[in-house]
């Protein structure tokens, strides 16, 4: 899928009434398969997942910053249709190893504990790693990012 432009997904927005606070503003996706897009969106809808995690490795090769407290994001799902506005709350940077218990739950994945959020996210890194030509290790570095949830969009935004 061809992500949408910003331009377009605000346009959706403001046809259905959501406001976009000031900032930084930039579209957001979770997970690497339709499924498991879909599967995130609704936890994320739902107010349960305030929290994402990503590779640093592939911030550096894809060129795109960090993310930053304040920046607003669109969330976008698998058909690059909007679902959500999110604000960040918090950033930092750990080797995978050392994301800890609190984190994990604030995932809202699974059965929120640290052991499901290592196994998924492994699997998902692995597969990142792959597609970058790296190989996944404990010390890893990722970047993990917690969100309050602004907006639900309306599930008729994205229909033409």
């Amino acid at each position: 899928m061809t992500p949408p432009s910003l331009a377009t997904v605000l346009a959706k927005l403001a046809a259905v009434g959501i406001d976009i606070p000031p900032g930084r503003v930039g579209l957001d996706s979770y997970g690497d398969t339709p499924e498991s897009s879909s599967e995130l969106v609704a936890l994320i809808r739902e107010g349960r997942k305030r929290a994402g995690t990503s590779l640093l490795w592939s911030h550096e090769v894809e060129g795109e910053p960090l993310p930053e407290v304040g920046d607003v994001d669109v969330v976008v799902d698998h058909e690059g249709e909007p679902v959500a506005v999110t604000r960040v709350t918090s950033v930092f940077v750990v080797p995978f190893a050392e994301v800890d218990a609190a984190y994990a739950a604030l995932e809202g994945e699974g059965d929120g504990s640290l052991a499901h959020w290592r196994d998924a996210h492994w699997d998902v890194f692995g597969r990142e790693c792959a597609r970058i030509g790296r190989v996944p290790t404990e010390d890893m570095p990722v970047v993990c990012c917690a969100f309050e949830l602004l907006a639900v969009v309306p599930d008729a935004c994205g229909a033409s």
